[in-house]
Parts: structure tokens; sequence; C-alpha cells
């Protein structure tokens, strides 16, 4: 177990939280180690709803760009709008489009082709809409680097919008350099009033459209149809689940489970549903969930991140993330379910071909790359829209950053996955003249490079890596030491009230030591689960599963005379009873 486990020692007064708040003192110390510190923050937290997100009119550009937008529709001038073919372009798609036909709009849209295009707004782009009469250029989830190229549509006289999420480009002098666009919506703008940067392209157009409805007089909560798609692109995206973003998040899985959002309008009483029929009311994603036989569970943040949004993402990476869209543009249900099971079918087939990259991965690193510091990983014949994915599971099994390349129609293509050790754009900033064309941020990067100059660039990151044996060992944080006999249903079920769990918000970790484990049984088809009966010493015992390698931990914890475990408490449905359970994510045996 290459690990240190670390407990949170953050101060407060939680006997103070627990009782000013009613929740457990364990809970207090949750929200805590999230650093949730003042009242205000803490009721924000627990209670806050759709009408506390924050003022849209906080957002550089937004009132501006809403107006701008509202004169093009009520003139019936052409407007395009332009994605990104990831999950959030997707979505931030959907929400202009489906928003903008509502207003009887002419719109219509491009979204890039991820091998022949690019990410983001190119030449061709412009000449096609310049040649198809359109008047106004409207981007989301890109367009705030594409100074060159929305120059080029200016020049030709389009009306341009920007809405994008992206860091902003800067100068010598650490100045923003914006497109030259009649609106720039982004948060990361120098001089933002927005109290977060971490919104996602989806939310951000989606807060656009919430004030183009009020300029056209339409009722306050109409832009809230659209807050599943806010929600996917937010856990899609990995936005951190802090402030409105887990609100946002909570309210739209509320949609995707069958309720309503709670919404109050400022001048009225209690919370009340709102958002039209109860459930999503978009056909499309309505039949991606029960083809994927998860419209009878409660879906939370792990559905849309492992199940739902993988999917939505598959088009873009194996084909067009035109199914993806049209999925969610149409009303014809046997429309949504032909492409549903089209998306569902490139999922498990960009699943088929990701596994079978990674173990060419470990075959490659195992073989040569063991002593590298970063790992630069040349896969023959991996697709290059799944370089970035296969990166992430091999920088999780070796904890070290990974850069897999690949072949491209010229040279080779990469992208990375870091540590928190190691920054990997600066890392990439200083082989910049090894490559044709790089980007990113410390925790990732894209890359394109010709074939001479992978092993020159191989040899300058890990030359100029200052990296220690001690950076590759994984931190785990403890939310508190706590028997497993002070687990409870209602705390658990407090526990689980906090979610969504994620980025940001990690879901609650706890420890103990010095336990005995019984009753050690091998389940699965693939034998990935070890089902245990943990023990205090004072006779307290608890059912326990732990995910893995469940034969050789059998063995091993057979021979143990006690045994430390991180855990996560759970309750158990299992033929109509209800039981604790405890989820052991790691452990350590004496």
């Amino acid at each position: 177990m290459n690990s240190k486990w670390y407990v949170y020692s953050k101060k407060a007064d939680f006997r103070e939280i627990s009782r000013r708040f009613g929740i457990d003192q364990v809970t207090a110390r949750v929200l805590r180690n999230r650093d949730i510190i003042t009242e205000e923050q803490i009721r924000y937290f627990l209670h806050g709803g759709v009408q506390e997100l924050y003022d849209e009119l906080l957002l550089p550009d937004l009132e501006k760009a809403a107006r701008i937008l509202l004169q093009a529709v009520q003139e019936h001038k052409h407007i395009r709008v332009v994605g990104d073919y990831d999950i959030d372009g997707v979505c931030a798609t959907c929400i202009l489009l489906r928003s903008l036909h509502a207003l009887g709009a002419h719109a219509d849209h491009r979204i890039p082709d991820r091998i022949n295009d690019g990410y983001g707004i190119n030449p061709g782009i412009v000449h096609e809409a310049v040649e198809a009469g359109v008047d106004l250029l409207l981007t989301c989830d890109n367009g705030i680097a594409a100074v060159d190229e929305l120059r080029e549509a200016k020049e030709h006289g389009l009306t341009v919008i920007v809405t994008d999420h992206h860091n902003v480009r800067k100068d010598e002098n650490g100045a923003d350099i914006l497109p030259p666009a009649d609106a720039v919506v982004d948060a990361k703008i120098a001089g933002s009033r927005y109290p977060s940067e971490d919104i996602c392209g989806a939310v951000t157009a989606w807060k656009l459209i919430r004030e183009l409805y009020r300029l056209a007089g339409l009722p306050a909560d109409r832009w809230l149809k659209y807050i599943d798609f806010a929600a996917i692109a937010t856990i899609g995206d990995i936005m951190t689940l802090k402030g409105e973003n887990r609100i946002i998040v909570r309210e739209g899985l509320r949609i995707l489970n069958g309720g309503k959002v709670l919404y109050t309008p400022a001048d009225s009483g209690p919370a009340q549903g709102s958002g039209g029929e109860y459930g999503t009311p978009n056909t499309g994603l309505r039949t991606l969930i029960e083809k994927l036989h998860l419209d009878d569970k409660q879906i939370t943040s792990y559905h849309i991140g492992f199940i739902i949004g993988p999917c939505i993402n598959a088009g873009g990476r194996l084909e067009s993330a035109e199914s993806a869209l049209q999925l969610f543009m149409t009303e014809d249900k046997e429309e949504a379910a032909r492409l549903s099971e089209h998306l569902i079918f490139l999922n498990e087939e960009r699943k088929s071909m990701t596994e079978a990259g990674v173990a060419k991965g470990i075959r490659i690193v195992e073989e040569r790359h063991l002593k590298d510091k970063v790992l630069v990983v040349y896969i023959e014949g991996l697709h290059e829209s799944l370089a970035g994915i296969v990166a992430g599971r091999l920088k999780e099994r070796y904890n070290r950053p990974v850069i897999v390349i690949t072949g491209a129609a010229e040279g080779l293509k990469g992208s990375g996955r870091s540590i928190e050790a190691y920054n990997m754009f600066e890392g990439l900033c200083k082989a910049e003249d090894l490559l044709n064309r790089f980007g990113g941020h410390p925790m990732a990067a894209g890359l394109s490079l010709s074939e001479e100059q992978l092993e020159p660039l191989r040899k300058r990151l890990n030359e100029n890596a200052d990296l220690s044996e001690e950076d590759f060992i994984r931190k785990i944080w403890i939310d508190a030491p706590m028997p497993i006999g002070y687990v409870t249903a209602q705390l658990i079920e407090e526990l689980d009230s906090l979610a969504p769990f994620g980025p940001g918000f990690e879901r609650p970790l706890f420890a103990e030591k010095g336990l005995k484990a019984s009753d050690l049984r091998v389940l699965g088809k693939n034998r990935n689960v070890l089902r245990m009966r943990l023990s205090e010493a004072n006779g307290i015992a608890l059912d326990a599963i732990c995910f893995g390698e469940a034969d050789a931990m059998r063995e091993e914890l057979k021979e143990a005379s006690s045994v430390d475990i991180l855990y996560s408490p759970k309750i158990n449905e299992f033929g109509g009873r209800r039981s604790i359970q405890i989820e052991v994510k790691e452990y350590m045996v004496h």
C-alpha cells in the first residue's frame, strides 16, 4: 500500500455547532474539515436553495450579452451556437439552443469534431458561419482563447458573444488578453465580481439564459427547467461541489429522481415545487436513464460521473458529439431510444478500448519506465481521444505524473494527468521548444509534437522534475478516528444528507485501529468483493465489505492478528432488511 494516512486537525467548537444546527458533532467536524466554517457558510450549505444562487449579473458582460442576444432574437437574426464535444459543451449547447428556440429564435449550432477540428472555434468554423449568412456567433465552453479566430469573425461583420469558463490568456505583464467580441462572459476575467470562478461552461450559459428570460418577460423560474443539464455538466466537468455548485447539483439530482426543484421567489412564502412536470422534462435524457436501467434507482453524482456522463461523452470521443446533442434535442421517443442505445454501445466500445490501452500502458511502464519520475508513455494504436482517460488510470496506479502519447494525423498527440506535487503545465513550459502546441493547467494538459521529439521530451521532463519518493506516496485525509460502535443508522442518514459528494466535498472518511477480521468470504463473479465481520475489543461487531483483489485480501487478513481500517459507513438494503455496513477503503494488517 503506497499511501500515508493523516487526520484533519482543524479546530472549532463542534459541540456548539452541533447544538445550533441540530447535527451530530461528527457531522460538524466533517463540515469544518471541508472549510465550511462560519454560521452563514454552514447555513448556506445545509439549507441554501436555488433562490440563493449567485447573482448572474455579477458575471462580466452578462447583462450586455443578454441584451444583444434578445435584440438578435427579436430581429430574427441568424444565431449560431458554437459548442464543444465534451459533456460540458454538449449540455451548454443544449441549454442555449432549447432556450433560444423557446423564444422563437432562428438558431442553429456547430460542435467541432475532436479529431478534424480540435478544441474550440477555428477559422474554418468562422468561414462556414460567414458563408451560411450567420449574424451572431454565440460560443459556449470555448472562445475565451480564440483571439485571432474571433477577430476574423468581427472583420466579416459578425456579432460575437463569448460564454466560457476556461482560463484567460495573459500578456507579459499579466494583463488579460480577451477576444475582440461584443460581450465576453467568463467568471475568470480579471475584475469579475462573481463569487466563484469554479463554474462550468453549461452553468455560465444557463446564467445567461436566466437574464435573457428576465429581459424577455418570462416567469422567473422558467430557466429552472434546464437545471438538470447544468448539474450533469458540473459533475461531468469535475467542478468542486461547494457553494452554488452543490445547490445546482443537489436540485438537478432532485429532478432526475422524479422530484421538483424547490424554488422560492423573493416575495413569496415557503419553498415550493417548480420547474414544470416531475422529473426531467427532457425526452432524450429520460430515455437514456431508462436504457441504462437507472429509472428505478436513486441517481447520485456517482451515476452521473461514471454511467450517464461517459455515455454522453462517448459520441464525441469515438464519432461525433452530434449524437448526444440530437438525443437531448429530440421529442421523438423512438429516435431517443435509437440514439440512447447507440451512445451506450459506443461507451461499451470505449471501455473495451480503454481497458486494452491501460493494460498496454502498464506493460510499457513496467518494462521501460519504472524509474522515471514523469511517465511519458507512447501507446501505439491508441485512439487519441482516450489518451487522457488512460493517463488518468496510470496516474492512479503509479501516483506519478503521466503523459500518454499516441499517433495522430500529423505527428503525435498526448494528454497528461498530474499529482499535487507536480505542476504539469509549468513542466511543459520548460520543454516548449520540443512541442508543436500545448496547453493546460497544473493537473492536466494536452500537447502535440513530432515523432523525433518524443525521447527528448521524456528526458527533459524527467531532468527538470523536482520530485522525491515522498511525493509519490498518496496522502489520504481522515475526517476523524471513530469506533465502528459509534456508527448508527441516524448518523449515516445525516452524513448521507450532506450529498452530493465529489471534488471539494468528498464522502466522509473515518478510521479505527486494532479490529479483528473474521468470516472472510469472497463474492462477485470477478471475485472482487470481500465480505467480512469486523470486531472491536469490546465485542461490538459490524459487517464490512472491501473491493479489490478479494482472494489476495482474504489470505492477507486471515493471517493478521489485527487490522487498521479507513472506512465509510453505509446502510445496506437487501431482501427488505436494512442494516449498518462498513465499506473499507484501505487497511493495514498487523
